[in-house]
């Protein structure tokens, strides 16, 4: 028997073990996932499954700004194509086409890759009168952090994975913000490590269910809040969702699922 083969053999074995481990991992916090949240809400129907590991899941998914979208890794993988020292102009939003209901509980799998930098998710995304986000009458958007909160849309969003500055990184918070007009909403902690230290995939679960909004991550309620559509300007309800990333934040994604929900 060869060195070679020898070599080989092992090599295919560590792979196999590896990803034997990655999925029995995410398998756990799934399950998490349905323990935390059985207490607050029934899980209802399938919305929509996207498994993000090929460009044939996003074909579809559209681009604001410049990005590198690629899958060696068959995950979904976004990567800044703009230097960072170019700033806002440097960052980018990924939409998924689709326009979802309220009373939903959205679910993702992320992998931090590369920092500094910063993660943003958005959720009930609609123009400032209702439109679509993609209507021809709203202004065009290229990633640029003002075209989204002090544009013409209205959405919800949570920032996390802030690995931009040092007091950012000394503390870490996941912020909820409300727009138009950048509100912070709520806050808490984010128990996403840094990349060296972290042991992916983290299991990132958002409620939007009328006025309450909570962020779960690996399980954990991070932050929850009531909106009482007036402090803020009226609740916001159905919209569409997408990814945002901060240049030179690197991340990749897996396992899009949305589901409705009813509270208990």
């Amino acid at each position: 028997m060869s060195r070679t083969w020898v070599s080989a053999f092992w090599f295919i074995l560590l792979v196999q073990l590896h990803l034997l481990f990655t999925d029995s991992h995410a398998q756990k916090k799934e399950k998490t996932k349905i323990d935390v949240l059985n207490s607050k809400y029934e899980i209802g129907d399938l919305i929509y499954s996207n498994p993000l590991r090929s460009k044939k899941d996003v074909e579809n998914f559209i681009l604001e700004g410049k990005a590198e979208i690629t899958f060696a890794n068959g995950r979904l993988n976004l990567n800044n194509k703009l230097d960072a020292s170019l700033g806002q102009e440097a960052n980018y939003v990924f939409w998924c086409d689709v326009n979802f209901p309220d009373s939903i509980l959205i679910s993702f799998q992320f992998y931090p890759i590369y920092e500094p930098g910063l993660c943003v998710f958005f959720f009930s995304a609609k123009g400032i009168n209702g439109e679509d986000i993609f209507d021809n009458e709203l202004n065009k958007r290229e990633g640029e952090y003002r075209q989204y909160h002090h544009g013409d849309i209205n959405t919800l969003y949570f920032s996390y994975f802030r690995r931009r500055k040092p007091e950012t990184k000394a503390l870490a918070k996941c912020n909820l913000r409300k727009s138009f007009g950048h509100h912070i909403v709520a806050q808490g902690a984010d128990p996403i490590p840094s990349v060296e230290e972290s042991i992916a995939p983290y299991l990132i679960q958002v409620v939007k269910y009328g006025e309450f909004v909570e962020l779960f991550i690996d399980g954990l309620l991070i932050l929850s809040w009531a909106d009482d559509g007036e402090t803020y300007g009226e609740i916001l309800s159905s919209g569409k969702i997408g990814f945002r990333q901060m240049s030179p934040t690197e991340a990749e994604y897996t396992n899009l699922r949305v589901e409705r929900i009813i509270k208990k």
